[in-house]
């Protein structure tokens, strides 16, 4: 009775928002569509999106406008939920936000690395981040290099991570995300257990365990597969946790000789049966699908729990990824078929 009615209001708002989510019959209409102009009006006539995207400009209709709107969307929704939750759930959309955080420092990086011309355009995020995050968008835009931008950070949880790689030698944009990254999943696997208490900590414990052992997975794969890394290299960058991969089961991973035996130990694993090898799918496509198939697997064993606000977000940020793919996959004239190819998996 305790978390019926400590989640029943959250649980009722996500359900009429979870409602306004695309159909996979709309994915179909859309991918059918012949231009990115006429998703875009398909979007504000049939879907949820048509607020945001009444603020763009027919000369504004192109990918990265249309990705900064759909980003906002997925803001206002983590607000709405945001407003409706209570103090300890509010401490768990912290943790949801470090995501976000993550995101931003990533991409500021990215520009700073690679000396774009036109830098920050961060105004659509201001106002989010200067409500919920420890972030300034305001002193990040005024960084022209990595050690600006990391001094920027201070006072922020991340300044000391990537403090420590400012001495090292040629230190790569792929240094700086690996060990953001590695940060993200260790602080707030500790930190969930300061946050959360039985059932919420055992859900989320078991989505963000999944999500690690199959991060692992799927880096250890790319590394192999693609950049022919040395066992040593693998492993540092794997995140430090095991969940249901054993440091025995890791190890034979990261040192088979060959894909073969790669695909043996894989094989182990209780995620084998999402890793299968011989069909057309991307390792990233199964991995969000076993994902989509977890997070909306603990909500219905769980429904009045963090697994309401958890699964909701990820299908949201699921859908926006498919949008901005198809309509990518649109502009370039891929047939329909094709699209589905890229975007693939299910909607809701």
């Amino acid at each position: 009775m305790g978390n019926l009615l400590e989640y029943s209001g959250i649980v009722t708002k996500i359900r009429g928002m979870e409602a306004k989510l695309l159909t996979p019959d709309q994915f179909t209409e859309i991918v059918n569509l012949g231009s990115v102009p006429e998703i875009v009006e398909y979007l504000k006539k049939n879907t949820a999106y048509a607020d945001v995207l009444e603020t763009l400009g027919e000369d504004q209709i192109h990918r990265g406008n249309i990705e900064k709107v759909l980003t906002q969307s997925l803001y206002h929704d983590y607000t709405k939920i945001y407003r409706f939750c209570r103090q300890k759930q509010r401490r768990f959309m912290k943790l949801i936000m470090k995501n976000y955080e993550i995101d931003l420092i990533n991409y500021c990086l990215r520009i700073v690395i690679n000396h774009y011309r036109q830098p920050f355009d961060l105004n659509y995020k201001r106002a989010f981040f200067d409500r919920y995050s420890q972030i300034s968008i305001e002193k990040l835009i005024t960084s022209r290099t990595t050690d600006e931008l990391v001094e920027n950070l201070k006072g922020t949880e991340y300044y000391a991570p990537l403090r420590k790689l400012k001495d090292s030698q040629d230190v790569t944009l792929y240094d700086y995300n690996l060990t953001l990254d590695l940060y993200f999943y260790i602080s707030t696997w500790k930190e969930q257990k300061k946050l959360l208490k039985k059932a919420d900590l055992e859900l989320f414990m078991r989505d963000r365990g999944s999500k690690i052992d199959l991060l692992n997975l799927q880096w250890i794969y790319r590394a192999k597969q693609y950049y022919n890394m040395k066992p040593a290299d693998i492993y540092l960058m794997l995140i430090p946790i095991h969940y249901k991969l054993s440091t025995d089961l890791v190890k034979e991973l990261v040192e088979a000789p060959g894909y073969e035996e790669f695909k043996n130990a894989v094989a182990k694993t209780s995620y084998a049966r999402h890793y299968n090898f011989n069909q057309d799918l991307t390792i990233e496509r199964m991995y969000a699908d076993f994902l989509h198939h977890l997070y909306t697997v603990d909500r219905r064993r769980d429904p009045y729990s963090v697994a309401a606000i958890n699964t909701y977000l990820f299908l949201k940020e699921e859908e926006i990824k498919k949008l901005t793919t198809a309509m990518e996959c649109v502009r370039y004239k891929l047939s329909p078929g094709e699209t589905f190819a890229y975007v693939g998996g299910k909607t809701q």
